[in-house]
């Protein structure tokens, strides 16, 4: 799905990351034309986001020495499928108030 960010068209992708860890984290992205994101990311939480493709997401927590890199990650690495809009499924409704498949 494309988007625009400013005056600049931006090909938008969809993302997602998961929070596997039992910290909160913060999930920084950074991409081309100035293209920032950061949010909270509690534990187990699932963040999706869209970003330019060429993104790439940092992922920082605190320790004792302040803030700390923990990975960086391409969003290549993160794309998520988008549903196949061509793909639809026709429904009958009978006449209880439930449907069937028509195919």
């Amino acid at each position: 799905m494309g988007g625009l960010i400013g005056p600049w068209a931006v090909n938008l992708v969809s993302c997602g990351y998961l929070n596997s860890t039992d910290r909160m984290v913060i999930a920084r992205c950074l991409g081309p034309e100035q293209f920032f994101l950061e949010r909270v990311v509690f534990p187990f939480e699932l963040l999706s986001f869209q970003c330019p493709e060429e993104s790439e997401l940092e992922i920082w927590t605190h320790g004792l020495g302040g803030a700390e890199l923990v990975e960086t990650i391409p969003t290549r690495d993160l794309l998520v499928e988008e549903p196949d809009s061509s793909r639809t499924l026709a429904l009958e409704a009978r006449g209880n108030g439930s449907f069937e498949s028509a195919a």
